[in-house]
């Protein structure tokens, strides 16, 4: 594929909005888009416990590189409410291997983790005068977390419109778009990827060997886009 030829993003227009930004590759290109189009946006990162920091460093970074307002939450005494069902908050499980297409993916699945996210960054949208948040959530995440579906981001928005007297909004720009779309339109924004972090593991280089690894080289693979990650040896 040609990586010359990138989706075509709709954005909308307004006081400007909240990005959930993960520092993962989804949410830093969508951070891209909403900063590029010159559009006024804050940055919201959640520790909700997390079993490693990477992607919040990763956050930060994006965050400096655009220079926006950026907060990093901390939720950690979430983890015992959210239980010890997830392999992204469990230590003492096993981070699994393999594509997302793979019954083991459901583990890496977090209790009402959007929702959660979604409703903290509407009340900070709310109390800075914006008008919604934005997520990252594509098509690619449908299968696996049922809060990436369009249904469950309809569900939200509609509630969110109703949660305030002012004017509010769930925006989701690549709910459309696969994981490779998104590459090429990071690419034509020049996203640096590199500074960007994926990988479920909280090592010194993505594993390349979890679903989400899989997921991101398969994406530059599919985009025909150089892929900057380091990952470990195979």
């Amino acid at each position: 594929m040609n990586t010359t030829s990138s989706p075509s993003v709709i954005l909308p227009t307004g006081k400007g909005y909240v990005v959930l930004l993960s520092g993962g590759l989804d949410s830093s290109v969508l951070a891209f888009c909403f900063a590029r189009a010159g559009l006024p946006i804050k940055a919201l990162t959640i520790d909700y416990g997390q079993r490693h920091s990477k992607e919040q460093n990763a956050a930060k970074d994006i965050a400096a590189a655009l220079n926006i307002d950026h907060k990093i939450l901390s939720l950690g005494e979430l983890r015992p409410i959210l239980g010890e069902g997830s392999s992204l908050l469990n230590q003492g499980m096993t981070i699994p291997e393999g594509h997302y297409a793979d019954e083991s993916m459901k583990s890496t699945v977090v209790p009402n983790r959007n929702m959660i996210l979604l409703s903290i960054a509407t009340a900070w949208s709310i109390a800075s005068g914006l008008e919604g948040v934005a997520y990252a959530a594509h098509a690619g995440d449908h299968a696996i977390y049922p809060d990436c579906r369009p249904a469950f981001a309809d569900a939200m928005n509609d509630a969110i419109k109703l949660c305030d007297y002012t004017r509010q909004e769930l925006v989701r720009p690549f709910v459309s778009l696969t994981k490779a779309d998104i590459v090429k339109v990071g690419v034509s924004l020049g996203v640096p990827f590199e500074r960007t972090w994926s990988c479920y593991n909280g090592r010194a280089a993505h594993c390349g060997k979890c679903g989400t690894c899989f997921e991101r080289i398969e994406a530059f693979e599919l985009a025909g886009a150089p892929d900057p990650t380091r990952y470990a040896p195979r």
